[in-house]
């Protein structure tokens, strides 16, 4: 059969295009192939791609690209989707893995018969925010580096966030640096959950979930707030993710993230 096969996943909404690194190999995918294959019109629709190669017992590597091309250390929910692959796979013996990141080694666990997953995710810090000044219907700014960097706001109406707009003028100011981060707007629901959006840079748009963006705002409203932990974030995809962790002053350890790793579909990829 010509072409590669590949498999659509779904975090909560967040979605990726994933491979098996057993049959291709990350160096194969070059930024324009990458963006060819999640563009939404021309190929298979993604946030990002994966790939996934088992490495030695129980342990799988996994590479992330954001769907322009560029390379990611890191992306929850891509993480959870992978642990659901690379059991589904057979890539590990059982339900529980370690995937090796760019940002770290993460300890895994799927439900074989289901769609679900967790992610155990490295210590971390909850960093000064930077010199950004809120906004009208903003209250405080945090930020916290989760893999990958993350803004964290909260919002008095989640409904009236300007994403477009307001999230991409904070993904690039400039006291970010060159790479910029990653913008989550939190607010909360009437049922006692977090509501959440994210605009994510490397899609440079509205992503419908963010794991690691999810964690860091559950973190930073754990220290600013005392919001108490576990906490559930709804998603603008639907699906729920879940945050707990043990939280002492500035830092976050023993961070977990559950949520969802579906398979959607497996197909052919004939560019």
């Amino acid at each position: 059969m010509k072409g590669t096969i590949l498999y659509k996943l779904s975090g909560s909404g967040n979605d990726f295009v994933m491979l098996d690194g057993r049959s291709t190999a990350a160096e194969e995918w070059s930024a324009g192939r990458i963006a060819a294959v999640c563009d939404r019109r021309s190929g298979i629709g993604a946030d990002g791609l994966v790939v996934l190669t088992p490495e030695e017992a129980d342990t799988v590597r996994m590479v992330y690209w954001n769907s322009d091309g560029s390379r990611a250390a890191m992306c929850g929910n891509a993480a959870l989707c992978s642990a659901s692959l690379a059991v589904y796979l057979e890539m590990v013996a059982g339900d529980e893995l370690r995937l090796l990141t760019d940002a770290g080694p993460v300890r895994a666990r799927a439900d074989a018969s289901g769609d679900g997953a967790e992610i155990n995710l490295p210590d971390f810090e909850v960093e000064a925010a930077p010199g950004i000044a809120a906004s009208t219907g903003e209250c405080w700014i945090g930020f916290a580096t989760v893999g990958v960097p993350h803004l964290v706001i909260r919002v008095e109406d989640i409904e009236k966030v300007d994403l477009a707009g307001r999230g991409r003028a904070l993904r690039f100011d400039p006291s970010l640096g060159a790479r910029g981060a990653n913008v989550n707007f939190v607010a909360p629901g009437s049922d006692g959950r977090w509501l959440i959006r994210t605009y994510e840079r490397g899609v440079e748009g509205e992503t419908l979930a963010c794991g690691t963006g999810t964690v860091a705002a559950a973190v930073v409203l754990a220290q600013r707030e005392g919001a108490c932990l576990p906490a559930t974030f709804r998603t603008r995809g639907g699906p729920e993710l879940r945050v707990r962790a043990q939280i002492d002053g500035s830092s976050a350890g023993d961070v977990w993230l559950g949520g969802q790793g579906k398979l959607v579909f497996r197909a052919i990829w004939e560019g």
